[in-house]
């Protein structure tokens, strides 16, 4: 597919690098020279240096033949404005990236008027995963599934579970709840585990099952479930608005500290519930005033990932709330996961994941569409959910009587909004979303990890 994108900061860079990855013709434009030249020799891709809100820069980089402009610039109104031209010049699909608060109400209408195929919000949906581990937050990371009906959680099993040495088998009946284990990290590698498959203490698992489930599962091997009651939040940008306003409506008591009086009195406005603290966050003495120990959750939400690494060592150390860490730059991703430090958000993963899902499904527009997808096991494996069409040659086959490929799992089929833990002599319907992990990444149709037999195999 050849795909435009506008915008070369985070956002922009992550989605050349993945996107270029998947063999996608890339040209990106930035009107900074020295960005546009490292990018593109970084990635290689194209680069156009200009406004991409310009007609003639567009047709530069393509757009009268392009498949897909992607519009990740930091002003809302360029983003539509480079849209509206690319619709109008090359009649492409086009994703714009909508961040201010203010259109949070408008974006169907804005979407619905001005043709675009997908807005893309890294602010509100890395808010909105961290809202979902403060939910639960025995769980490191949850990832949802069918509209939410089904979730993946990933947590560490603590020593002296009653998990360890249970093998795959042995959970359901042992445990009497519907789960799969569906991927295991364990001292540095990763497994898709089959039945025989033991569980060790500090294994970091993921699971899938549905969130009512979820919660009797973590009550059965003694681990905490119940939601935060308050949070103490640290910065005050967009995302940290988008979360304390999430927070407030699920319940939860919120203490944010933001550094600029300014920002403080907007924000006191716009969320009268919470409590607003004018002061700088890596003053460690206004965080015990002003209860850091007794907080049972503690969020860096930063623009300096050095501030947010440092503040939730310190947090960690003063309480056993749970901590969520925002990191916006990849480079030190590997010593990040060492320090461990509970649960990180990475902004720029969330939004590439979301794209990557779409540009998949426009590349598959006959077999059965990637409806979600989630990078996990330090990148080297997918979730995905797939929905079957009545075309699928796969349709009506017991799994037993299919071939699926090595490190591949069918983790779940939800039909009519309920979720099944397929056994053998369970088929896929019309309709159906099929939950896939596999180490194959890049996949964009179900068949690429599931066959049909040959005869005599």
């Amino acid at each position: 597919m050849k795909i435009i994108i506008v915008g070369c900061g985070q956002v922009g860079r992550t989605l050349a690098d993945e996107l270029n990855r998947e063999d996608n013709e890339v040209t990106v434009i930035d009107r900074r020279y020295a960005i546009v030249e490292e990018i593109s020799n970084k990635y290689d891709v194209m680069g156009v240096v200009g406004n991409g809100a310009s007609y003639q820069v567009q047709k530069e980089a393509g757009i009268e033949d392009a498949d897909l402009l992607i519009a990740v610039t930091d002003s809302d109104e360029l983003n539509y404005l480079c849209c509206l031209i690319a619709k109008h010049a090359g009649n492409c699909q086009t994703i714009a990236r909508v961040c201010n608060p203010e259109y949070s109400q408008e974006v169907g209408m804005i979407k619905e008027a001005l043709g675009l195929a997908m807005t893309i919000n890294p602010e509100y949906a890395t808010a909105a995963e961290i809202a979902r581990v403060l939910r639960f937050p025995s769980a490191i990371k949850i990832n949802t599934f069918a509209k939410g009906r089904v979730e993946m959680l990933k947590f560490k099993i603590p020593e002296n579970s009653s998990l360890e040495g249970m093998t795959m088998l042995e959970i359901g009946p042992k445990l009497k709840v519907d789960v799969m284990i569906c991927a295991v990290e364990r001292g540095g590698e990763i497994y898709i585990p089959k039945g025989d498959f033991a569980l060790q203490q500090k294994d970091v698992v993921s699971m899938i099952t549905d969130p009512k489930t979820a919660s009797n599962f973590f009550k059965k091997i003694g681990i905490e479930t119940h939601q935060v009651k308050d949070a103490m939040i640290i910065g005050g940008d967009t995302t940290a608005f988008y979360l304390a306003k999430m927070l407030l409506q699920m319940g939860i008591d919120i203490k944010l500290i933001e550094q600029k009086k300014d920002r403080c009195e907007e924000l006191a406005e716009k969320l009268p519930k919470a409590q607003i603290i004018q002061g700088k966050g890596t003053d460690q003495r206004l965080l015990i005033e002003e209860g850091v120990e007794s907080a049972e959750a503690f969020v860096t939400l930063t623009n300096y990932d050095e501030e947010n690494v440092m503040l939730s060592l310190f947090a960690r150390t003063k309480t056993k709330g749970k901590i969520a860490t925002k990191i916006n730059r990849m480079e030190f991703d590997q010593v990040i996961r060492e320090l461990d430090l509970d649960t990180t958000v990475y902004p720029k993963k969330i939004t590439a994941q979301n794209i990557l899902r779409f540009v998949r499904a426009m590349k598959n527009s006959i077999g059965c569409n990637v409806e979600t997808m989630y990078r996990i096991l330090d990148e080297k494996a997918e979730a995905l959910e797939f929905v079957v069409k009545n075309n699928s040659s796969l349709l009506g086959i017991p799994l037993e009587e299919l071939q699926i490929d090595e490190n591949t799992l069918v983790a779940c089929i939800i039909r009519n909004r309920k979720m099944i833990l397929p056994r053998g002599k369970d088929v896929m319907q019309v309709g159906d979303s099929v939950v896939v992990v596999t180490a194959m990444l890049g996949i964009k149709d179900i068949g690429e990890v599931i066959h049909i037999r040959e005869k005599g195999d």
